[in-house]
């Protein structure tokens, strides 16, 4: 299930609106429109990221023209959203899954907790 993309940006909360990717031989920076998947090598950034992009002397700065689209849900996303509400609220699913009994030759370091209320 994919949620809405949060900022790249350390700290930023806000939801992203834009992509940047860089163009390292033109060294260029293009600040476009949310892309519809995310990149490996580029930043989502939120409008005010997007807006402020600085880059190095020599650098060029291509932007997008116009107001930033906040993303909507696609019909697909919230099927996900309620095939996941559904998946968890399962009386017949156990919540935890018990610790396997001896070593088992994994070096695990990431199990389910019970939450606390």
């Amino acid at each position: 299930m994919r949620s809405v993309r949060k900022c790249s940006r350390t700290g930023c909360l806000e939801p992203a609106v834009a992509t940047l990717t860089y163009a390292y031989q033109d060294s260029t920076a293009v600040v476009g429109p949310l892309a519809t998947a995310s990149e490996p090598h580029s930043y989502d950034l939120c409008e005010a990221h997007a807006l402020r992009l600085t880059v190095p002397k020599g650098w060029e700065v291509v932007r997008h023209e116009g107001a930033f689209a906040a993303p909507e849900q696609s019909a697909d996303e919230l099927t996900a959203l309620a095939e996941a509400v559904r998946e968890a609220g399962r009386s017949d699913v156990p919540s935890v899954q018990p610790e396997p009994e001896g070593p088992s030759g994994r070096r695990g370091h990431l199990r389910v907790l019970p939450g606390r209320a």
